[in-house]
């Protein structure tokens, strides 16, 4: 039942809990909430179970409800996800290890076109011309491979 007093003992729990959590720094047992509220173990699981509300689901449900969406990817996205990764990493081996480096330099290290023209002793532009090649290549290789 949701009664004014239901409510404010909820409430009353809720505090309790967060003021717990924030001195013991982890989680409260609930002979830790029980002994603060000063209530016992059975008058605690009555305010627990007076937060929870019982519905239909054939009410509640909906297409458009987010709370029925599954978090689990689509196993058809997922194969060619690892489809995709296998000829990426295919078409990796196959560029020269010059342009392996600049995409790696760029992709993995998370270097910019300036920091990676003083690895290589090249100027920017240069560098800005090696990743545009390597792409275009990569591109070709992974659409050979289809």
């Amino acid at each position: 039942t949701d009664t004014r007093t239901a409510r404010k003992r909820r409430a009353a729990h809720d505090r309790e809990v967060e003021r717990l959590r924030m001195q013991l720094g982890r989680e409260p047992s609930r002979a830790e909430i029980a002994a603060a509220l000063h209530i016992s173990d059975g008058e605690l699981v009555q305010i627990e179970a007076s937060a929870v509300t019982v519905s239909s689901i054939s009410e509640e449900y909906d297409e458009g409800n987010t709370a029925f969406a599954s978090e689990d990817p689509d196993p058809f996205e997922a194969l060619c996800a690892a489809e995709d990764r296998d000829r990426l990493v295919e078409a990796l081996g196959e560029l020269p290890d010059r342009l392996k480096l600049v995409l790696q330099l760029f992709f993995v290290e998370e270097m910019n076109l300036t920091e990676i023209a003083a690895v290589l002793d090249v100027s920017v532009p240069r560098v800005h011309q090696l990743r545009a090649k390597a792409l275009k290549d990569l591109r070709a290789l992974m659409e050979a491979g289809e």
